[in-house]
């Protein structure tokens, strides 16, 4: 990784899913509490918790979505093509088992590792540049949603 750009973006990816580096000296765009990150929330919910229903969609959904998008991202990356994607089906996820629930993490892992991976490899056009800062973009979007039903969540409980 040569470019400050690809750093960056590699960085600004490590805060959505990792939370801000440790120790926390500065944090971007998440708060700087540990696992603030997608990952990090997401860690601390039970199956029964991700199978809520808030604002007609559970937090099982939102997960598996930001999975499929960046299955689809990954795909393009690594194979060279984008793949069709039915956006309707990743919203599919209702209610899961503490099996699926975790099935679903982990995919979700996967997908942002590979991601990672590849960063530091791509040769670069304006559509991939565009694809990787949308993918961010996504996935920043979709952590301030699962922020926000948690708070919902934790609003009904109160």
């Amino acid at each position: 990784m040569n470019h400050p750009l690809e750093a960056g973006l590699k960085k600004m990816l490590q805060e959505a899913f990792d939370g801000p580096q440790k120790p926390v000296t500065v944090s971007w765009f998440t708060n700087t509490r540990p696992d603030s990150g997608i990952i990090g929330v997401l860690s601390q919910l039970t199956a029964a918790d991700a199978s809520k229903q808030i604002y007609g969609t559970t937090l099982a959904a939102h997960t598996d979505h930001v999975r499929y998008h960046m299955w689809g991202t990954n795909e393009w990356l690594y194979e060279g093509t984008f793949p069709t994607m039915d956006w309707n089906k990743s919203w599919e996820i209702q209610a899961v088992s503490e099996d699926d629930w975790h099935s679903i993490q982990e995919g979700l892992r996967n997908e942002y590792q590979r991601l990672l991976e590849k960063i530091d490899h791509i040769h670069w056009t304006e559509d991939l540049a565009n694809e990787l800062v949308g993918s961010l973009a996504h996935s920043a979007y979709h952590l301030g949603a699962i922020q926000q039903m948690l708070k919902c969540m934790k609003d009904t409980v109160n």
